[in-house]
């Protein structure tokens, strides 16, 4: 065999085996488990509360569903829990106590280092749920997990049945009406808005029930200077310059025990 057979030979092998490698890399990719979260009582060893407790008129408050005492003694960043029904949310929320507010856009409930994330609050929100609006992060994640459905809002159907969700605090059950879902940009809402400014506020209430947006659903109800909302944002598919919110207001605030 001549010396330039020879090397089109020895080319063609070393074709042939990283076409190999490749395919099995490529197969064992696209077998690869998604990197999970501890999300929900089925798939963890949550601790939750089951024994009511009676007030002093005689009337049993109801049971938190959520054990803040095995929660907060696992990570003490914890201090809500957020489930929306219809939806796989149904997680802790966290908020930095010493780090960065994004430490845990890539941090678990664990504090470990995670590409999905926790759900999450900023500091200058603070932990009491009290702010005129109280912004929640989360990831919208490929395989649905973190805040990847909260686009479900996007459909007719689902927002006209899904007309609400649930924060859990130690104490409390608050329950916020949906009245608006919509692509908004990526201007950071905290910083943008003087909240506390009455006319400011009213200006971003009008504003939200009426967003510009190209995908927007709304629900009327009537938002008064006093109210309380959650905001829920995430990122979108196609815009890095966008995100995707849902709002709701508090409508009830249940005393549990």
């Amino acid at each position: 065999m001549s010396t330039s057979k020879r090397i089109w030979l020895i080319i063609l092998i070393v074709s042939l085996v990283g076409v190999v490698i490749a395919l099995g890399v490529l197969i064992s990719g696209c077998n690869a488990e998604p990197d999970t979260f501890e999300k929900s009582p089925t798939t963890t060893t949550v601790s939750r509360a089951t024994d009511a407790t009676t007030q002093t008129t005689g009337e049993p408050l109801p049971a938190n569903p959520v054990d803040f005492a095995y929660w907060q003694q696992r990570n003490p960043d914890i201090y809500a829990w957020i489930e929306i029904p219809g939806t796989v949310v149904d997680y802790p929320v966290l908020c930095a106590s010493n780090e960065s507010d994004s430490f845990y856009l890539n941090h678990n409930v664990d504090r470990g280092p995670s590409a999905a994330g926790s759900i999450y609050s900023e500091k200058k929100n603070g932990r009491a749920l009290s702010d005129r609006n109280t912004i929640i992060y989360g990831h919208n994640q490929a395989d649905h997990s973190m805040f990847g459905e909260l686009y479900y809002f996007e459909r007719k159907d689902f927002f006209d049945t899904h007309k609400e969700f649930y924060i859990y605090t130690p104490g409390h059950k608050l329950t916020y009406t949906v009245f608006a879902a919509y692509e908004y940009d990526d201007r950071h809402l905290l910083n943008s808005f003087n909240y506390q400014d009455d006319a400011v506020w009213a200006s971003y209430l009008e504003q939200a029930q009426n967003p510009k947006s190209m995908k927007v659903m709304t629900r009327d109800v009537d938002l008064k200077l006093t109210d309380r909302i959650v905001t829920l944002s995430t990122c979108t598919d196609f815009n890095p310059n966008a995100r995707y919110l849902v709002q709701g207001v508090l409508t009830d605030d249940q005393p549990t025990q």
